[in-house]
């Protein structure tokens, strides 16, 4: 027999605030202040995009980390 697990429910929980649509954020910072926020292995992008990408964000901020070897 399993007992079901109990979860408190905290008093505070009405000030936790709800898990953001990250993709509505990111359209939002784009829209608003210009801000481009993309993972470079984005399965959305092909692979020429995501070449370009990486290229920029080395050229800006040097190589990754895991990239250095």
């Amino acid at each position: 027999m399993t007992t079901p697990e109990f979860r408190y429910r905290s008093p505070l929980a009405r000030f936790v605030p709800d898990t953001p649509d990250l993709d509505r954020l990111k359209r939002q910072g784009w829209r608003e202040q210009g801000l481009l926020v993309v993972s470079a292995e984005d399965t959305r992008l092909d692979w020429v995009e995501r070449q370009l990408l990486s290229q920029i964000a080395e050229r800006l901020y040097g190589k990754r980390e895991k990239d250095r070897g």
